[in-house]
């Protein structure tokens, strides 16, 4: 069916609910509802306006209540044959992963080969000591001031090589900690690969057989898999990226490297399946499950708002866990909102669309729990207030966030990100388009600015302003895992 196609039509023809039965999670016909209706010609809206003809595409599903309410695919597959996306398409979904080694940990912990609280190097003895205890917890929280591989400059020449995952941890496993483990959350691929390495040692598997036979097997999770580059994969979508404005094929990249952090393919019918499984408590204990989802709790007691390879977040009061992925070619999320029963799976085959998958997936929740998105309206403002902002604000010990002035609005920029537009929409208060995110300004009591505030998921996290001198241009970063 075609882009013209109504999405009540299409829902009408796919009728699809989610059902748990008999071991595994399984895809069967029913009829639509009318409240269902609804929500799809609002997701078809949303993603006909981002997604056009004759460029890289996407595919979502959004499941309410079991129900496989939006179900669409948008764009092309491949540009050089002119081949049309379609739902069942294959992507690489990069750090969605991570939710599977989670998994895959968990179960081994239950079967009580793996311990949360030891020190990973009771199963890696060869990875030096750190004068410090690094347990399996640290790493699949982000946790344990291990250095990631994807942010060392060296990295990036090292694509094209075919690397076991002894050599990717030998890229950094010599570098002292960026922190003591437990104190700090610093997102770190690392550490998910050391994961991938560890259940490879105490199943005596390959990481991606031990997830096929474990999890994608039981599942029924049929075009899901371990990332190949040579591999014929059946209905992949081919991954672009861009040069300057040129649209090109993306970047080679060994899916050896991403490996425990990042080489899973999959489809969105095969994600939704997935999320049947852990609603319905499948594969793990309720316990384990429940541990997945909580935030971890730094040794100072702050709240890293992340659990077991997923983000911990809140949404108009609800509770939202949800993850990201990005590798060259794809970009991808996953969201769900257990209280709404919604679950949203988003795969595009562009890592350089403009488009924000993880305000896209939010867009296509809220349409599926029917809460409105309401922009902000932007204000004039004085240029000499939004000169008051400019300035560097401190993130964390490795970030900055760089704030100019550019006409009517500002811009802010992330060390080794690109420069957002943000506007004015009341007193010291910023928004990002096509984006939840807000920023607020403080002052201290002589009205000069002191920090920013920046609030996004129910998360506010403060950044003080600091002395440094604005930079005239900030390094762009290629995309990774």
């Amino acid at each position: 069916m075609n882009r013209a196609a109504s999405a009540s039509a299409q829902i009408l023809s796919v009728g699809l609910i989610l059902l748990a039965t008999g071991g595994s999670a399984s895809l069967v016909f029913a009829g639509e509802q009318p409240s269902d209706a609804k929500a799809a010609q609002e997701a078809d809206a949303i993603l006909a306006e981002r997604f056009k003809d004759g460029l890289p595409g996407a595919a979502a599903i959004v499941v309410r209540d079991g129900r496989v309410i939006f179900r669409k695919a948008y764009g092309l597959a491949n540009l050089e044959l002119g081949v049309p996306m379609r739902p069942e398409m294959v992507f690489q979904v990069g750090s969605v992963t991570k939710q599977f080694t989670s998994a895959a940990v968990l179960m081994l912990v239950e079967q009580g080969k793996i311990n949360l609280n030891d020190d990973f190097r009771s199963y890696l003895p060869e990875y030096p000591d750190k004068g410090a205890r690094i347990t399996v917890e640290h790493l699949l929280t982000h946790t344990s001031g291990i250095k990631s591989y994807t942010d060392d400059p060296k990295w990036f020449a090292m694509w094209r090589q075919d690397l076991t995952p002894a050599e990717i941890i030998a890229i950094t496993k010599d570098q002292p900690l960026d922190f003591p483990p437990g104190t700090k959350f610093l997102y770190n691929n690392t550490g998910y690969v050391i994961l991938g390495a560890i259940i490879e040692k105490v199943t005596g598997q390959a990481y991606g057989e031990f997830i096929r036979k474990n999890i994608f097997e039981p599942l029924g999770m049929k075009s899901s898999h371990y990332g190949t580059n040579f591999g014929l994969v059946p209905n992949r979508a081919y991954g672009y990226s861009k040069d300057g404005q040129a649209i090109v094929n993306a970047p080679f990249l060994s899916m050896t490297q991403p490996f425990a952090a990042g080489s899973i393919e999959s489809t969105i019918d095969d994600l939704a399946i997935w999320d049947a499984a852990v609603s319905s408590g499948k594969l793990l204990t309720r316990t384990s499950w429940d541990r997945m989802f909580t935030s971890y709790e730094l040794a100072g007691g702050e709240a890293t708002h992340y659990g077991y390879g997923w983000d911990v977040e809140q949404f108009e009061g609800r509770r939202v866990y949800r993850h990201s992925g990005g590798i060259p070619g794809y970009m991808s999320e996953v969201l769900r909102m257990p209280d709404d029963r919604i679950y949203v799976a988003l795969l595009t085959n562009s890592d350089a669309s403009g488009v924000s998958t993880g305000f896209i997936a939010t867009r296509l929740a809220s349409a599926a729990g029917g809460i409105p998105f309401r922009e902000p309206t932007p204000v004039t403002v004085d240029p000499r207030v939004l000169e008051q902002y400019v300035g560097v604000y401190q993130i964390d010990e490795s970030s900055e966030r760089y704030v100019r002035r550019d006409g009517d609005h500002i811009t802010t920029q992330r060390t080794d990100g690109e420069p957002l537009a943000a506007y004015p929409y009341g007193q010291d208060e910023f928004f990002y388009k096509e984006s939840y995110t807000r920023l607020r300004f403080t002052r201290d009591a002589s009205g000069k600015v002191t920090g920013m505030v920046t609030t996004q998921g129910g998360i506010s996290k403060v950044a003080p302003r600091t002395d440094k001198p604005v930079p005239s241009n900030a390094d762009d970063r290629q995309k990774a895992p």
